[in-house]
């Protein structure tokens, strides 16, 4: 059974074999795999040396990463700084490239708007909720507007550090790797993996994780958009078949990945499909756990913000109000699935209603956060 961890300093935390793990800023770095970071970074902050520790840290990426690491002057300015800088700022002195494109506009991106429907189709008003790889913190942000506490959980250590000082701060967070213990022994009505599953192995045993996690009485599992090794995938990593997900999740629904986004794009319920119609399509989705219940309409609970929240015109669009991809591989991945047109006449700012409500759900406007 997995023991819990316990306080240990205001800069780190104990295992329940007593081990120490570093805990700057409230973001316990538990990679198992790592212990002589985990031991080097303890040893800085023991000495009153948080910024050497986070130097430390902040460096460190998973096993998929083929990119540069950052330099160390810059992650130097990049703790000096701290929320001073923005959000893009950030991450470009944590040097993550196209990493960074992705997380600067997942806030519209198809796949980040198939999450959302997906968790919404099968909302339970939870009130506790968990993400495995959560990234820097997109779905525990609007998960934590609605007054639930979240809990995050991602391998990249800064990624979960942004997330701490300018996405979801009142998250908490964890880092670990996905096949280790979790060292978490909550119970959560709400537990969520999105765009990340295809990446993880052993997926059966990880799956086991996410599923003894759940509460047993009203919880629901939602995996968002998993790779199909049927279909050619940018970024496939370590992809999975139609049929194996339908092997993996014998009560859940399955759904195209696609069909979530245009079900929060058209505010309608999204559409299940068995394993058989969903073998040519990039990717998948399922809702699973023994509080699942049918797809409700996606109204927008999760996909648009309270009223009057000041709203900003898309920032892909460019000179004229048309479309500037930040690359050419953005625009292959996610521009064919775009609920955004080409061309937008929208505002600069404005505040979201009734009367905006429509290039909102579409993601013509977006709601980001502050320090973007």
């Amino acid at each position: 059974m997995t023991k819990p961890l316990m306080a240990d300093t205001a800069h780190s935390v104990r295992d329940g074999d007593g081990v120490r793990w570093p805990a700057p800023d409230g973001i316990p770095y538990l990679r198992s795999g790592h212990r002589a970071l985990a031991e080097a970074a303890l040893a800085r902050l023991d000495a009153g040396d948080r910024e050497g520790a986070l130097v430390l840290l902040l460096a460190d990426q998973d096993d998929w990463w083929r990119g540069p690491l950052a330099e160390p002057d810059a992650l130097r300015q990049l703790v000096r700084s701290g929320t001073t800088l923005s959000l893009r700022d950030a991450m470009q002195l944590l040097a993550w490239g196209p990493v960074a494109d992705y997380f600067a506009h997942r806030w519209s991106d198809p796949t980040f708007l198939a999450g959302l429907a997906l968790v919404e189709a099968h909302w339970t008003a939870p009130r506790h909720a968990f993400e495995l790889a959560c990234g820097i913190g997109h779905h525990l942000r609007e998960l934590s507007r609605h007054g639930i506490a979240v809990t995050g959980v991602d391998v990249v250590f800064a990624k979960l550090w942004v997330a701490r000082h300018w996405v979801a701060p009142a998250a908490r967070l964890l880092c670990l790797d996905a096949a280790q213990p979790w060292l978490v022994t909550d119970r959560f009505d709400l537990v969520a993996c999105h765009d990340a599953f295809y990446f993880l192995e052993p997926k059966p045993d990880i799956l086991a994780c996410l599923r003894a996690l759940l509460d047993p009485g009203r919880g629901v599992l939602a995996i968002g958009h998993v790779h199909n090794s049927e279909c050619d995938n940018l970024s496939a990593g370590s992809a999975i078949s139609a049929e194996a997900m339908a092997a993996l999740f014998p009560e859940g629904m399955l759904y195209d990945d696609a069909e979530l986004t245009r079900a929060l794009a058209e505010d309608r319920a999204p559409r299940p499909l068995p394993a058989r119609g969903l073998r040519r399509v990039e990717a998948f989705a399922v809702a699973d756990g023994p509080g699942l219940r049918p797809a409700q309409a996606v109204s927008g609970l999760l996909g648009l913000p309270p009223v009057g929240t000041l709203l900003r015109r898309n920032p892909l669009y460019g000179a004229g109000g048309r479309i500037a991809w930040p690359s050419e591989r953005y625009a292959r991945e996610y521009g064919p699935r775009a609920t955004y047109p080409a061309v937008s006449a929208v505002p600069d700012w404005v505040a979201f209603d009734a009367t905006t409500a429509a290039a909102a759900r579409r993601r013509e406007l977006v709601d980001l956060p502050e320090g973007w």
